[in-house]
């Protein structure tokens, strides 16, 4: 099922459990306006209570995947409440990405630049057209990205994201590759089937597996060793007890393929 208006900032699709987020401004390079970003929480918010959703894949309609914020648009309101307000809007969205139970797959097919870099790294995959560029070049404009440092230096090395972020120089979608930003850069003609294929991986494994674990992942990323892995054993030993662990671990013994419940 699709909703959609003509004018419509975001088109959704499900198609059995896989859902589709679609920016849809490509007059503006899909910047982040408020209305993007109050659609964007809506939609994230009604997906982290959907038990049928398996996988989220986050794309943009046009040349650019996204531009960051609508400068127009910030430009008009110059207060400091305007400001707090808004990149605390933009924070709760990037949060709630790395909140959702499912993973999110980022689909890049142009430009991702300041909070649509961003928005790149708060997924927690990312497939890329080898045409594709990232940068994070607010400081260009005076504006240092500070919040779109946040999720970059959390997928890139220290220095790497700091050159990024104080130079505001552009990566090509090799670097991004290399840098580790994205998992893979393919021909732009290519990238629909790439990301289809990661898909498919996903839903061949059982959802409460990868909820667990994405949970887990983020979770222990913030905390000392000792404590991530007190948590990742509690997160196992909780896992285990799980019918679709039982399952595939005695198929194993078996030597069979296991035989999970269609979800």
């Amino acid at each position: 099922m699709t909703t959609k208006d003509d004018d419509s900032v975001l088109v959704v699709q499900d198609d059995r459990g896989v859902v589709t987020l679609r920016l849809n401004r490509p007059e503006a390079f899909n910047a982040l306006s408020e209305s993007v970003l109050a659609r964007l929480q809506a939609e994230l918010d009604k997906l982290a209570r959907n038990e049928e959703a398996r996988v989220v894949v986050l794309e943009s309609t046009g040349k650019a995947f996204c531009a960051g914020h609508d400068l127009k648009e910030m430009r008009s309101q110059p207060s400091l409440d305007y400001y707090r307000k808004l990149f605390t809007q933009c924070a709760s969205v990037m949060l709630s990405l790395q909140r959702l139970p499912v993973p999110v797959i980022a689909k890049v097919q142009g430009i991702a630049t300041a909070a649509g870099c961003q928005l790149v790294a708060a997924c927690d995959l990312a497939v890329a057209a080898d045409t594709a560029k990232f940068a994070v070049s607010g400081v260009n404009l005076g504006l240092f990205c500070s919040t779109p440092a946040v999720a970059l230096s959390r997928n890139i090395g220290r220095k790497s994201a700091f050159e990024m972020l104080v130079t505001g120089n552009f990566i090509s979608a090799a670097q991004a590759l290399q840098k580790g930003l994205i998992n893979q850069t393919v021909e732009p003609n290519q990238v629909d089937a790439c990301v289809a294929q990661l898909v498919d991986s996903i839903l061949a494994k059982p959802r409460e597996a990868v909820a667990m674990g994405k949970q887990l992942f983020y979770r222990q990323i913030e905390v000392g060793v000792a404590a991530a892995y007190e948590q990742a054993a509690q997160t196992m030993a909780c896992n285990m007890m799980e019918a679709s662990a039982l399952e595939g671990v005695q198929a194993f013994i078996d030597k069979r393929p296991p035989q999970w419940a269609t979800p």
